[in-house]
């Protein structure tokens, strides 16, 4: 250490040898803040369906599954596609964190990419940007439990690794304010992650976006702009409501 120290303040490109430095450190305590992550997530009680989805095989995998096309009693929405409710909405759990959580909830499928129906999980009207790959929007201008409220409601990843979209026919790019009742079917979950180099499950996330104020959705990868799909939807399904329960239920308290 006292030899680092002299080698770093002699006067010998000692700007360059601090800027060096510098980087190292803020590396070496990124690093740390991974494996402190990592280790948390790996403690956590939630984590245990995430390694038996990911070690177990297609029967093992079936017991983490919710399936139902009905709204939980007292509910508005449905659930928009069958699966393992794996990452909860404002999730800290890898790759999200305790400052940027997850915004939405993340059903993963028991099958391969473009198998998995999504449905709508409420009556809106659909909107697909022309740029848009796997993902749909739908506005919903009365929102059910804030009548006079408007809201969105968001779903991706509807295509496989290429970008080759599972969104059915009747939803092309650029689609606008299509009417669509619940239950109407929207597409198939894929594993479409964008120009990431991060491999992703087969899956659908979906989350409930709050207007903007000028009638146009809100930035979606904001957790503030998100709201709790619980709820909605009559399941415990935010982070902080204790374990994971994929069924229905009136107690949704956090």
């Amino acid at each position: 250490m006292i030899s680092f120290l002299r080698w770093l303040f002699s006067p010998r490109y000692r700007l360059l040898k601090f800027l060096l430095a510098a980087a190292l450190f803020s590396l070496l305590f990124w690093f740390g803040r991974q494996v402190w992550q990592l280790l948390g997530d790996l403690r956590d009680p939630r984590s245990t369906g995430f390694r038996q989805w990911a070690s177990g095989d297609t029967a093992e995998r079936e017991e983490l599954l919710t399936v139902q096309r009905d709204a939980c009693p007292g509910a508005p929405f449905i659930l928009p596609a069958d699966g393992y409710i794996g990452l909860l909405y404002a999730d800290p759990r890898g790759p999200y964190s305790q400052s940027s959580p997850h915004q939405g909830i993340d059903i993963f499928s028991n099958a391969d990419p473009g198998v998995v129906p999504v449905y709508a999980a409420y009556d809106g009207y659909v909107r697909r940007e022309t740029d848009w790959k796997s993902t749909l929007i739908m506005r919903v201008p009365d929102d059910p439990l804030q009548p006079g409220r408007q809201v969105w409601l968001y779903y991706t990843h509807m295509a496989d690794e290429a970008g080759s979209d599972f969104i059915v026919d009747a939803f092309p790019p650029g689609t606008s304010e299509k009417f669509v009742e619940q239950g109407t079917l929207l597409g198939y979950t894929g594993n479409y992650n964008g120009s990431s180099l991060r491999d992703v499950w087969v899956h659908l996330h979906f989350s409930i976006i709050e207007d903007s104020g000028s009638g146009i959705y809100s930035n979606e990868l904001d957790f503030n702009n998100s709201i709790d799909p619980s709820p909605y939807l009559g399941r415990a399904v935010n982070y902080h409501c204790g374990e994971i329960n994929s069924s229905c239920t009136a107690d949704l308290t956090c």
